[in-house]
Parts: C-alpha cells; structure tokens; sequence
C-alpha cells in the first residue's frame, strides 16, 4: 500500500502565527504523533536584559530555503506532516517568533524531525532580527 507524500507548509508572514493551523496543517490518519515547537520573543537575550521587542526581517529568497529544509525533513521514515512558518516585522516580548510541527507514525520520529526542522531553520534559513532594549539601545542577531 503507497501512501500519499507528506504534507508541507511553510512560510513568512507578518502576521500572527497560530499553534492551532500548525496542529491542523499536519494532521493525519496515519500519525500517531505530532510534535510542536513554538518559538517566542523573550526579554533577555546572550545575557543582556531588558529586550523590549524585536523586528525581524528576512531575505526574499528565505522561503525557498525554509521549504528545502522542509522537505528534507518530510523524506524522513513515517512522516505525515512538516509545517514552519517564521514572523517578520515587529513582535514583543511573549509574541510566536516561529512555530514547527513534524507529525509522524511514532513519538520519537516525530521529536527527531521537529528537532532537525528548527534546528535547521534557524542555521540556514537568512532571518535577522534587531533587538530593542528597554534603555533605548539595540542590536542585530544573525546578520
């Protein structure tokens, strides 16, 4: 019995993201397992305090690579679903920066390719972010 290829998702919004459509995105019959990571705007950063908000910004061709990482995690054993969708423009503190969903037949597929998803988004994927400090200073992460 052949089964349909993965589902992917992936994109660049500067919208709010939501765990939800993530959920939905990668839910299937044969799936016996979902895991999510979702990353979110913290108020500290490489040991400095006070990060207020952040503004990220990414490259136009970014997207293409989030959607070669995507299916390279996709054509691993029992995956069902790959989502990874990533903000741009101004998120504060506690505001969904990224979130990933690797669904999968079995929990330790599915921990192995949303481990390998963002690890890999956040290596090769070209989004930088420029933080604001509560004292009015700021910086770039990533360029």
């Amino acid at each position: 019995m052949t089964h349909p290829m993965p589902t992917i998702v992936t994109d660049i919004r500067d919208v709010p993201l939501s765990v939800d459509e993530a959920l939905a995105a990668v839910r299937h019959p044969r799936a016996g397992a979902v895991a999510i990571f979702v990353g979110t705007v913290r108020e500290h950063d490489d040991g400095r305090e006070g990060v207020t908000r952040l503004d990220y910004t990414s490259h136009p061709e970014a997207v293409l690579q989030l959607q070669r990482i995507a299916e390279g995690v996709a054509s691993g054993e029992q995956i069902h679903g790959v989502y990874a969708v990533h903000r741009t423009g101004a998120l504060l503190v506690g505001d969904l920066a990224v979130v990933c969903a690797v669904s999968a037949e079995h929990r330790a597929e599915a921990f192995e390719g949303g481990r390998r998803l963002i690890e890999e988004l956040k290596h090769e994927v070209p989004i930088w972010k420029r933080q604001e400090y509560v004292e009015g200073a700021h910086s770039w992460v990533g360029l």
